[in-house]
Protein backbone atom coordinates (compact mmCIF):
# COMPACT_ATOMS: atom_id res chain seq x y z
CA UNK A 1 0.00 0.00 0.00
CA UNK A 2 2.50 2.07 0.51
CA UNK A 3 3.40 3.62 -3.09
CA UNK A 4 2.50 6.95 -4.73
CA UNK A 5 1.53 7.96 -8.21
CA UNK A 6 3.32 10.38 -10.39
CA UNK A 7 -0.09 13.06 -9.19
CA UNK A 8 1.80 12.55 -5.93
CA UNK A 9 5.02 13.45 -6.51
CA UNK A 10 3.93 16.32 -8.54
CA UNK A 11 2.11 17.95 -5.37
CA UNK A 12 4.54 17.07 -3.17
CA UNK A 13 7.11 18.84 -5.55
CA UNK A 14 4.80 21.73 -5.90
CA UNK A 15 5.12 22.24 -1.89
CA UNK A 16 8.69 21.66 -1.54
CA UNK A 17 9.63 24.07 -4.16
CA UNK A 18 6.80 26.94 -3.07
CA UNK A 19 8.24 26.58 0.63
CA UNK A 20 11.79 26.70 -0.79
CA UNK A 21 10.58 30.09 -2.77
CA UNK A 22 9.04 31.77 -0.44
CA UNK A 23 11.62 30.72 2.54
CA UNK A 24 14.38 32.11 0.12
CA UNK A 25 12.30 35.27 -1.04
CA UNK A 26 11.36 36.03 2.93
CA UNK A 27 15.22 36.05 3.58
CA UNK A 28 16.41 37.67 0.41
CA UNK A 29 13.98 40.95 1.08
CA UNK A 30 13.51 41.06 4.54
CA UNK A 31 16.71 41.11 6.39
CA UNK A 32 18.98 43.74 6.68
CA UNK A 33 22.09 44.28 5.04
CA UNK A 34 23.77 42.79 7.64
CA UNK A 35 21.76 40.24 10.01
CA UNK A 36 21.48 41.07 13.60
CA UNK A 37 21.45 38.67 16.58
CA UNK A 38 17.89 40.10 17.22
CA UNK A 39 16.91 39.89 13.15
CA UNK A 40 18.12 35.86 13.42
CA UNK A 41 16.54 34.59 16.78
CA UNK A 42 13.77 36.31 16.62
CA UNK A 43 12.85 38.18 14.10
CA UNK A 44 13.68 41.34 15.58
CA UNK A 45 9.61 42.76 15.63
CA UNK A 46 8.40 41.82 12.00
CA UNK A 47 5.82 39.31 12.74
CA UNK A 48 2.53 40.10 12.09
CA UNK A 49 -0.30 39.09 14.43
CA UNK A 50 -1.03 36.29 11.78
CA UNK A 51 1.59 34.98 11.49
CA UNK A 52 2.61 34.53 15.36
CA UNK A 53 -0.32 32.61 15.76
CA UNK A 54 0.28 30.49 12.71
CA UNK A 55 4.08 30.25 13.77
CA UNK A 56 3.04 28.59 16.93
CA UNK A 57 0.67 26.17 15.79
CA UNK A 58 3.36 25.01 13.22
CA UNK A 59 5.72 24.58 15.74
CA UNK A 60 3.64 23.33 17.97
CA UNK A 61 1.50 20.57 15.86
CA UNK A 62 3.83 17.86 14.25
CA UNK A 63 4.45 13.98 13.95
CA UNK A 64 3.39 13.34 17.33
CA UNK A 65 0.01 15.00 16.57
CA UNK A 66 -1.13 13.33 13.55
CA UNK A 67 0.48 10.59 14.36
CA UNK A 68 0.79 10.17 17.91
CA UNK A 69 -3.03 12.03 18.72
CA UNK A 70 -5.01 9.92 15.93
CA UNK A 71 -3.45 6.53 17.81
CA UNK A 72 -3.80 7.81 21.46
CA UNK A 73 -7.86 8.63 19.58
CA UNK A 74 -7.66 5.08 18.75
CA UNK A 75 -6.99 3.53 21.89
CA UNK A 76 -8.44 6.54 24.49
CA UNK A 77 -11.18 8.33 22.81
CA UNK A 78 -12.26 11.98 22.50
CA UNK A 79 -10.73 12.62 25.92
CA UNK A 80 -6.70 13.23 24.61
CA UNK A 81 -8.95 16.40 22.92
CA UNK A 82 -8.27 17.66 25.73
CA UNK A 83 -4.69 18.48 25.58
CA UNK A 84 -5.69 20.94 22.38
CA UNK A 85 -8.95 22.40 23.81
CA UNK A 86 -7.42 22.75 26.79
CA UNK A 87 -4.73 24.74 25.26
CA UNK A 88 -6.98 26.75 24.02
CA UNK A 89 -7.92 28.39 27.22
CA UNK A 90 -4.56 28.47 28.37
CA UNK A 91 -3.10 30.55 25.35
CA UNK A 92 -5.62 33.17 26.65
CA UNK A 93 -4.18 33.02 30.18
CA UNK A 94 -0.33 33.58 28.70
CA UNK A 95 -1.65 36.12 26.83
CA UNK A 96 -3.51 38.24 29.33
CA UNK A 97 -0.79 37.54 32.33
CA UNK A 98 2.84 36.10 31.36
CA UNK A 99 3.56 37.48 28.06
CA UNK A 100 3.22 41.14 29.20
CA UNK A 101 5.61 40.22 31.64
CA UNK A 102 8.34 39.06 29.39
CA UNK A 103 7.88 42.31 27.22
CA UNK A 104 7.76 44.49 29.97
CA UNK A 105 11.22 43.32 30.75
CA UNK A 106 12.51 42.91 27.67
CA UNK A 107 12.92 38.80 27.81
CA UNK A 108 14.39 36.91 24.88
CA UNK A 109 15.19 33.89 26.09
CA UNK A 110 13.53 31.66 29.22
CA UNK A 111 17.53 31.27 30.79
CA UNK A 112 17.72 35.08 30.73
CA UNK A 113 14.22 35.68 32.58
CA UNK A 114 15.84 33.14 35.08
CA UNK A 115 18.97 34.89 35.62
CA UNK A 116 17.38 38.42 35.69
CA UNK A 117 14.85 37.04 38.51
CA UNK A 118 17.56 34.64 39.87
CA UNK A 119 21.10 34.10 39.41
CA UNK A 120 23.21 33.15 36.65
CA UNK A 121 23.20 29.69 38.39
CA UNK A 122 19.26 28.99 37.79
CA UNK A 123 19.69 29.97 34.64
CA UNK A 124 22.45 27.66 33.66
CA UNK A 125 21.34 24.97 35.22
CA UNK A 126 17.39 25.00 33.32
CA UNK A 127 19.02 26.27 30.06
CA UNK A 128 21.05 22.74 29.79
CA UNK A 129 18.11 20.72 30.83
CA UNK A 130 15.99 22.70 28.14
CA UNK A 131 18.37 21.79 26.02
CA UNK A 132 18.99 18.22 26.72
CA UNK A 133 15.10 18.33 26.66
CA UNK A 134 14.66 19.76 22.90
CA UNK A 135 17.59 18.05 21.31
CA UNK A 136 16.95 13.75 23.51
CA UNK A 137 13.15 14.02 23.65
CA UNK A 138 11.46 17.02 21.27
CA UNK A 139 13.93 16.49 18.29
CA UNK A 140 14.31 12.81 18.45
CA UNK A 141 10.46 11.96 18.50
CA UNK A 142 9.43 14.74 15.71
CA UNK A 143 11.95 13.23 13.39
CA UNK A 144 11.30 9.65 14.57
CA UNK A 145 7.44 9.90 14.19
CA UNK A 146 7.80 11.98 10.94
CA UNK A 147 10.00 9.42 9.28
CA UNK A 148 7.51 6.45 10.53
CA UNK A 149 4.94 7.87 8.95
CA UNK A 150 6.16 8.83 5.81
CA UNK A 151 8.09 5.41 5.31
CA UNK A 152 4.99 3.52 5.84
CA UNK A 153 3.01 5.63 3.10
CA UNK A 154 5.91 6.12 0.71
CA UNK A 155 8.42 4.14 -1.23
CA UNK A 156 10.93 5.47 0.62
CA UNK A 157 13.18 4.09 3.59
CA UNK A 158 12.78 5.30 7.27
CA UNK A 159 16.55 6.12 7.30
CA UNK A 160 16.28 8.33 4.01
CA UNK A 161 13.17 10.00 6.11
CA UNK A 162 15.39 10.48 8.49
CA UNK A 163 17.93 12.54 6.66
CA UNK A 164 15.59 13.94 4.62
CA UNK A 165 13.67 15.36 7.67
CA UNK A 166 16.57 16.79 9.52
CA UNK A 167 18.04 18.61 5.90
CA UNK A 168 14.93 20.12 4.74
CA UNK A 169 14.46 21.58 8.44
CA UNK A 170 17.96 22.85 8.79
CA UNK A 171 17.95 24.94 5.51
CA UNK A 172 14.84 26.16 6.56
CA UNK A 173 16.30 26.91 10.21
CA UNK A 174 19.35 28.51 8.97
CA UNK A 175 16.96 31.62 7.11
CA UNK A 176 16.20 32.62 11.04
CA UNK A 177 13.63 33.21 13.00
CA UNK A 178 12.09 35.93 9.78
CA UNK A 179 12.33 32.93 7.62
CA UNK A 180 10.43 30.31 9.93
CA UNK A 181 7.51 32.66 10.93
CA UNK A 182 6.60 33.73 7.60
CA UNK A 183 7.02 29.79 5.75
CA UNK A 184 4.74 28.72 8.58
CA UNK A 185 1.74 30.75 7.43
CA UNK A 186 2.24 28.64 4.43
CA UNK A 187 2.79 25.35 6.46
CA UNK A 188 -0.08 25.71 8.31
CA UNK A 189 -2.28 26.13 5.67
CA UNK A 190 -0.93 22.96 3.97
CA UNK A 191 -1.26 20.75 7.50
CA UNK A 192 -4.68 21.92 8.26
CA UNK A 193 -5.67 21.07 4.30
CA UNK A 194 -4.01 18.28 4.40
CA UNK A 195 -5.43 16.91 7.82
CA UNK A 196 -8.78 17.79 6.66
CA UNK A 197 -8.69 15.32 3.52
CA UNK A 198 -7.78 12.44 6.08
CA UNK A 199 -10.74 12.80 8.48
CA UNK A 200 -12.90 13.24 5.52
CA UNK A 201 -11.79 10.10 4.06
CA UNK A 202 -12.11 8.38 7.43
CA UNK A 203 -15.43 9.76 8.17
CA UNK A 204 -16.79 8.46 4.61
CA UNK A 205 -15.43 5.27 4.55
CA UNK A 206 -16.76 4.20 7.93
CA UNK A 207 -20.08 5.55 6.52
CA UNK A 208 -19.38 3.49 3.71
CA UNK A 209 -18.90 0.64 5.71
CA UNK A 210 -22.52 0.64 7.50
CA UNK A 211 -24.11 1.23 3.81
CA UNK A 212 -24.50 4.95 3.81
CA UNK A 213 -22.32 5.82 0.90
CA UNK A 214 -20.36 8.84 1.32
CA UNK A 215 -21.88 10.51 4.35
CA UNK A 216 -19.93 12.71 6.68
CA UNK A 217 -22.51 13.48 9.04
CA UNK A 218 -23.77 9.80 8.79
CA UNK A 219 -20.06 9.15 9.92
CA UNK A 220 -20.06 10.98 12.89
CA UNK A 221 -23.67 9.54 13.86
CA UNK A 222 -22.03 5.97 13.30
CA UNK A 223 -19.10 6.69 15.79
CA UNK A 224 -21.68 8.20 18.36
CA UNK A 225 -23.83 4.77 17.93
CA UNK A 226 -21.01 2.41 17.49
CA UNK A 227 -18.28 3.98 20.42
CA UNK A 228 -20.32 6.40 22.93
CA UNK A 229 -17.47 5.30 25.25
CA UNK A 230 -14.57 6.92 22.62
CA UNK A 231 -16.69 10.16 22.85
CA UNK A 232 -16.18 10.68 27.07
CA UNK A 233 -14.34 14.00 27.53
CA UNK A 234 -13.80 12.91 31.42
CA UNK A 235 -12.85 9.50 32.67
CA UNK A 236 -13.72 8.40 35.58
CA UNK A 237 -12.25 5.92 38.15
CA UNK A 238 -13.75 2.67 36.75
CA UNK A 239 -12.36 3.89 33.11
CA UNK A 240 -9.25 1.61 32.15
CA UNK A 241 -7.68 4.30 30.40
CA UNK A 242 -8.11 6.64 34.22
CA UNK A 243 -4.09 6.51 34.54
CA UNK A 244 -3.68 8.27 31.83
CA UNK A 245 -6.64 11.22 31.96
CA UNK A 246 -7.57 11.38 35.14
CA UNK A 247 -11.00 12.69 35.30
CA UNK A 248 -11.40 16.70 36.17
CA UNK A 249 -7.53 16.62 36.03
CA UNK A 250 -7.76 17.53 32.69
CA UNK A 251 -9.51 20.63 33.19
CA UNK A 252 -7.59 22.18 36.60
CA UNK A 253 -5.32 19.87 37.75
CA UNK A 254 -2.37 18.21 35.67
CA UNK A 255 -3.46 19.35 32.28
CA UNK A 256 -3.28 23.14 33.22
CA UNK A 257 -0.16 23.20 34.85
CA UNK A 258 1.36 21.26 31.83
CA UNK A 259 0.27 23.24 29.09
CA UNK A 260 1.25 26.82 31.60
CA UNK A 261 4.22 25.56 31.70
CA UNK A 262 4.40 24.49 27.51
CA UNK A 263 2.67 27.39 26.50
CA UNK A 264 3.63 30.03 28.92
CA UNK A 265 7.83 28.85 29.73
CA UNK A 266 8.78 27.01 26.52
CA UNK A 267 11.48 28.93 24.59
CA UNK A 268 10.20 27.64 21.38
CA UNK A 269 6.55 28.91 21.81
CA UNK A 270 7.15 32.27 23.48
CA UNK A 271 9.89 33.06 21.10
CA UNK A 272 7.31 33.60 18.26
CA UNK A 273 5.65 36.96 20.42
CA UNK A 274 8.95 38.04 22.36
CA UNK A 275 10.01 40.06 19.24
CA UNK A 276 6.61 41.94 18.49
CA UNK A 277 4.69 44.46 20.44
CA UNK A 278 2.56 43.27 23.30
CA UNK A 279 -1.14 43.88 21.28
CA UNK A 280 0.68 42.21 18.01
CA UNK A 281 1.42 39.57 20.04
CA UNK A 282 -1.82 39.24 22.33
CA UNK A 283 -3.52 39.01 18.91
CA UNK A 284 -0.96 36.36 17.33
CA UNK A 285 -2.12 34.03 20.14
CA UNK A 286 -5.43 34.45 20.34
CA UNK A 287 -5.30 33.80 16.61
CA UNK A 288 -3.47 30.56 17.91
CA UNK A 289 -5.72 29.70 20.66
CA UNK A 290 -8.86 29.38 17.57
CA UNK A 291 -6.41 27.43 15.33
CA UNK A 292 -6.04 24.85 18.47
CA UNK A 293 -9.88 24.12 18.63
CA UNK A 294 -9.31 22.72 15.16
CA UNK A 295 -6.52 20.16 15.74
CA UNK A 296 -8.86 17.52 17.16
CA UNK A 297 -10.94 17.54 14.05
CA UNK A 298 -8.02 17.15 11.83
CA UNK A 299 -5.90 14.68 14.32
CA UNK A 300 -8.06 12.90 16.97
CA UNK A 301 -11.39 12.24 14.66
CA UNK A 302 -9.57 10.02 12.06
CA UNK A 303 -8.06 7.69 14.98
CA UNK A 304 -11.60 7.25 16.48
CA UNK A 305 -13.23 6.15 13.02
CA UNK A 306 -10.56 4.35 12.36
CA UNK A 307 -11.01 2.29 15.70
CA UNK A 308 -15.01 1.51 14.81
CA UNK A 309 -13.79 0.21 11.71
CA UNK A 310 -11.35 -1.96 13.22
CA UNK A 311 -14.12 -3.02 15.82
CA UNK A 312 -16.03 -3.89 12.69
CA UNK A 313 -13.90 -6.29 11.18
CA UNK A 314 -11.75 -3.56 8.55
CA UNK A 315 -8.12 -3.32 8.94
CA UNK A 316 -7.49 -6.27 10.99
CA UNK A 317 -3.76 -6.44 9.54
CA UNK A 318 -2.64 -3.18 9.37
CA UNK A 319 -3.40 -2.44 12.77
CA UNK A 320 -0.79 -4.74 14.23
CA UNK A 321 2.63 -5.60 14.23
CA UNK A 322 4.98 -8.37 13.60
CA UNK A 323 3.96 -10.21 16.60
CA UNK A 324 -0.02 -9.69 16.30
CA UNK A 325 0.24 -6.90 19.27
CA UNK A 326 -2.50 -3.75 18.19
CA UNK A 327 -0.52 -0.70 17.30
CA UNK A 328 -2.49 2.31 17.44
CA UNK A 329 -0.08 5.20 16.36
CA UNK A 330 -0.55 2.69 13.00
CA UNK A 331 -3.92 4.14 12.45
CA UNK A 332 -3.28 7.51 10.83
CA UNK A 333 -0.89 6.02 7.94
CA UNK A 334 -2.98 3.32 7.45
CA UNK A 335 -5.77 5.89 6.60
CA UNK A 336 -2.93 8.25 4.24
CA UNK A 337 -2.56 4.80 2.68
CA UNK A 338 -6.05 4.80 1.43
CA UNK A 339 -6.02 8.22 0.04
CA UNK A 340 -6.78 8.28 -3.98
CA UNK A 341 -3.75 9.84 -6.18
CA UNK A 342 -2.88 13.68 -5.80
CA UNK A 343 -4.98 13.95 -2.34
CA UNK A 344 -2.46 11.46 -0.63
CA UNK A 345 0.45 13.71 -1.97
CA UNK A 346 -1.63 16.81 -0.52
CA UNK A 347 -1.73 14.75 2.90
CA UNK A 348 2.01 14.08 2.41
CA UNK A 349 2.91 17.22 2.31
CA UNK A 350 0.89 18.07 5.42
CA UNK A 351 2.46 15.93 7.33
CA UNK A 352 5.87 16.78 6.12
CA UNK A 353 4.98 20.61 6.34
CA UNK A 354 4.11 19.87 10.44
CA UNK A 355 7.48 18.10 11.03
CA UNK A 356 9.44 20.15 8.79
CA UNK A 357 7.85 23.25 10.94
CA UNK A 358 8.21 22.15 13.89
CA UNK A 359 11.56 21.20 13.62
CA UNK A 360 12.52 24.39 12.82
CA UNK A 361 11.05 26.20 15.48
CA UNK A 362 12.90 23.60 18.14
CA UNK A 363 15.97 23.86 16.38
CA UNK A 364 15.95 28.04 16.44
CA UNK A 365 15.27 27.86 20.18
CA UNK A 366 17.61 25.71 20.95
CA UNK A 367 20.00 27.82 18.67
CA UNK A 368 19.03 31.13 20.80
CA UNK A 369 19.19 29.08 24.03
CA UNK A 370 22.53 28.31 23.16
CA UNK A 371 24.32 31.26 21.55
CA UNK A 372 22.59 33.72 24.03
CA UNK A 373 22.71 31.98 27.30
CA UNK A 374 25.63 29.48 27.51
CA UNK A 375 28.40 30.55 24.79
CA UNK A 376 27.94 34.60 25.05
CA UNK A 377 28.37 33.92 28.83
CA UNK A 378 30.96 31.79 29.33
CA UNK A 379 32.71 31.16 26.06
CA UNK A 380 32.84 34.63 24.16
CA UNK A 381 31.47 37.31 26.21
CA UNK A 382 32.51 39.65 23.43
CA UNK A 383 31.04 37.97 20.78
CA UNK A 384 29.56 40.00 17.82
CA UNK A 385 26.20 40.00 16.43
CA UNK A 386 27.29 37.99 13.42
CA UNK A 387 29.96 35.26 15.66
CA UNK A 388 26.23 35.01 18.18
CA UNK A 389 24.48 34.01 13.96
CA UNK A 390 26.96 31.56 12.95
CA UNK A 391 27.36 30.05 16.33
CA UNK A 392 23.48 29.77 16.40
CA UNK A 393 23.15 28.05 13.00
CA UNK A 394 26.27 25.36 13.77
CA UNK A 395 24.13 24.75 16.63
CA UNK A 396 21.30 24.23 14.36
CA UNK A 397 23.13 21.72 12.42
CA UNK A 398 24.77 19.53 15.30
CA UNK A 399 21.53 19.21 17.26
CA UNK A 400 19.60 18.04 14.35
CA UNK A 401 22.45 15.84 13.06
CA UNK A 402 22.66 13.91 17.21
CA UNK A 403 18.39 13.73 17.38
CA UNK A 404 18.98 12.45 13.49
CA UNK A 405 20.98 9.74 15.24
CA UNK A 406 18.93 8.88 18.65
CA UNK A 407 15.40 9.15 16.65
CA UNK A 408 15.75 5.03 15.20
CA UNK A 409 16.22 4.15 19.06
CA UNK A 410 12.51 5.01 19.96
CA UNK A 411 11.08 2.12 17.77
CA UNK A 412 9.70 0.92 20.80
CA UNK A 413 6.66 3.24 21.87
CA UNK A 414 3.19 2.07 21.47
CA UNK A 415 1.53 5.38 21.78
CA UNK A 416 4.15 7.65 21.15
CA UNK A 417 2.15 11.05 22.50
CA UNK A 418 1.54 9.76 25.84
CA UNK A 419 5.27 8.60 26.38
CA UNK A 420 6.37 12.70 25.27
CA UNK A 421 3.55 14.09 27.63
CA UNK A 422 4.58 11.75 30.75
CA UNK A 423 8.21 12.31 30.74
CA UNK A 424 8.00 16.08 29.50
CA UNK A 425 5.93 16.06 32.88
CA UNK A 426 8.73 15.22 34.96
CA UNK A 427 10.25 18.66 34.12
CA UNK A 428 7.08 20.83 33.79
CA UNK A 429 5.81 21.28 37.20
CA UNK A 430 9.16 22.58 38.40
CA UNK A 431 9.52 25.14 35.54
CA UNK A 432 6.08 26.55 36.40
CA UNK A 433 6.48 27.11 40.28
CA UNK A 434 10.24 28.49 39.29
CA UNK A 435 8.26 30.91 36.58
CA UNK A 436 5.04 32.15 38.44
CA UNK A 437 6.94 32.34 41.77
CA UNK A 438 9.29 34.60 40.16
CA UNK A 439 6.97 36.69 38.73
CA UNK A 440 3.85 37.31 41.19
CA UNK A 441 5.67 36.59 44.44
CA UNK A 442 8.34 39.19 45.15
CA UNK A 443 9.69 37.65 48.43
CA UNK A 444 10.58 34.48 46.06
CA UNK A 445 14.64 34.18 46.59
CA UNK A 446 17.39 32.77 44.59
CA UNK A 447 17.48 30.08 46.71
CA UNK A 448 14.53 28.79 46.43
CA UNK A 449 14.56 29.20 43.03
CA UNK A 450 17.66 26.91 42.38
CA UNK A 451 16.74 24.25 44.67
CA UNK A 452 13.37 24.19 42.31
CA UNK A 453 15.63 23.57 39.36
CA UNK A 454 17.35 20.99 40.99
CA UNK A 455 14.37 19.16 42.54
CA UNK A 456 11.90 18.99 40.18
CA UNK A 457 13.06 15.68 38.07
CA UNK A 458 14.02 13.65 41.06
CA UNK A 459 10.61 14.64 42.51
CA UNK A 460 8.43 13.58 39.89
CA UNK A 461 10.89 10.59 39.63
CA UNK A 462 10.21 9.57 43.30
CA UNK A 463 6.45 9.97 42.52
CA UNK A 464 6.56 7.49 39.46
CA UNK A 465 9.12 5.19 40.98
CA UNK A 466 8.28 5.18 44.17
CA UNK A 467 5.03 2.40 44.03
CA UNK A 468 7.28 -0.24 42.42
CA UNK A 469 10.36 0.19 45.29
CA UNK A 470 7.29 -0.20 47.85
CA UNK A 471 5.53 -2.88 46.16
CA UNK A 472 2.77 -1.31 45.48
CA UNK A 473 2.57 -0.12 49.13
CA UNK A 474 2.60 3.96 47.98
CA UNK A 475 -0.34 4.79 45.12
CA UNK A 476 0.20 5.09 41.88
CA UNK A 477 -1.09 8.29 40.89
CA UNK A 478 -1.71 8.68 37.22
CA UNK A 479 0.95 10.87 36.03
CA UNK A 480 -1.58 14.25 35.47
CA UNK A 481 -2.25 14.06 39.30
CA UNK A 482 1.71 13.36 39.88
CA UNK A 483 2.49 16.76 38.06
CA UNK A 484 -0.12 18.49 40.46
CA UNK A 485 1.36 17.06 43.38
CA UNK A 486 5.02 17.66 41.86
CA UNK A 487 3.83 21.53 41.48
CA UNK A 488 2.46 22.35 44.68
CA UNK A 489 5.52 20.26 46.55
CA UNK A 490 7.91 22.46 44.94
CA UNK A 491 5.82 25.48 45.73
CA UNK A 492 5.74 24.51 48.79
CA UNK A 493 9.67 24.30 49.32
CA UNK A 494 10.13 27.40 47.10
CA UNK A 495 8.04 29.41 49.67
CA UNK A 496 9.36 27.46 53.24
CA UNK A 497 13.14 28.49 51.91
CA UNK A 498 12.49 31.47 50.68
CA UNK A 499 10.23 32.43 54.25
CA UNK A 500 13.26 30.99 56.28
CA UNK A 501 16.22 32.20 54.86
CA UNK A 502 14.30 35.61 52.94
CA UNK A 503 16.97 38.10 51.19
CA UNK A 504 18.03 41.77 51.89
CA UNK A 505 15.64 44.44 50.09
CA UNK A 506 18.85 45.41 48.29
CA UNK A 507 19.37 41.48 47.16
CA UNK A 508 15.58 41.83 46.08
CA UNK A 509 15.63 44.62 44.17
CA UNK A 510 18.94 43.85 42.17
CA UNK A 511 16.51 40.68 41.02
CA UNK A 512 13.50 42.70 40.65
CA UNK A 513 10.76 41.77 37.70
CA UNK A 514 8.83 44.67 36.60
CA UNK A 515 5.06 44.08 36.91
CA UNK A 516 2.38 46.35 37.20
CA UNK A 517 -1.54 46.13 37.08
CA UNK A 518 -1.69 48.05 33.78
CA UNK A 519 0.13 45.49 32.22
CA UNK A 520 -2.67 42.89 31.80
CA UNK A 521 -5.22 45.36 30.58
CA UNK A 522 -6.44 43.81 27.49
CA UNK A 523 -8.46 45.00 24.09
CA UNK A 524 -12.29 45.00 23.53
CA UNK A 525 -11.72 42.24 20.63
CA UNK A 526 -9.32 40.40 22.23
CA UNK A 527 -12.11 40.23 25.33
CA UNK A 528 -14.34 38.98 22.68
CA UNK A 529 -12.25 36.58 21.35
CA UNK A 530 -11.58 35.04 24.21
CA UNK A 531 -15.31 34.88 25.27
CA UNK A 532 -16.15 33.02 22.12
CA UNK A 533 -13.18 30.60 22.55
CA UNK A 534 -14.36 30.24 25.86
CA UNK A 535 -18.01 29.64 24.92
CA UNK A 536 -17.01 27.30 22.50
CA UNK A 537 -15.12 25.08 25.51
CA UNK A 538 -17.55 25.30 27.56
CA UNK A 539 -20.24 24.06 25.02
CA UNK A 540 -17.75 20.76 24.15
CA UNK A 541 -17.22 19.67 27.10
CA UNK A 542 -21.08 20.06 28.50
CA UNK A 543 -22.18 18.08 25.47
CA UNK A 544 -18.72 15.28 25.83
CA UNK A 545 -18.68 15.35 29.70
Amino acid sequence: MNELQPADYVVFLIYFVLVSAYGMYIYKNKKHAATSSKEYFLAEGSLTWWAIGASLIASNISAEHFIGMSGSGFALGLAIASYEWMAAATLILVAVFLLPVYLKNRIFTMPQFLAKRYNDTVSTIMAIIWLLIYVFVNLTSIIYLGALAISSIAPISFEFCVMGLSLFSIIVTLGGMKVIGYTDIFQVVVLILGGLVTTYLSLTLLSEQFGFGKDILKGLSIIADEAPGHLHMIFDKSNPHYIELPGISVLIGGMLINNLAYWGCNQYIVQRALGADLKTARKGILFAAFLKLLVPVIAVLPGIAMYVMHQNGMFQAEMVDAAGVIKPDQAYPTLMNLLPAGLKGVALAALTAAVVASLAGKANSISTIFSLDIYKKFFNKKASDRKLVITGRWVVIISMFIAALVAPALKSLDQAYQFIQEYVGFFSPGVLAIFLLGMFWKKTTASAGLAGALLTVPIAAVLKFLPVWTNGFFPDYPFLDRMTISFFAIVFLMVSISLLNPESEEQHEAHAIEVDKSMFKVSSEFIVGSFIISGILVALYTIFW
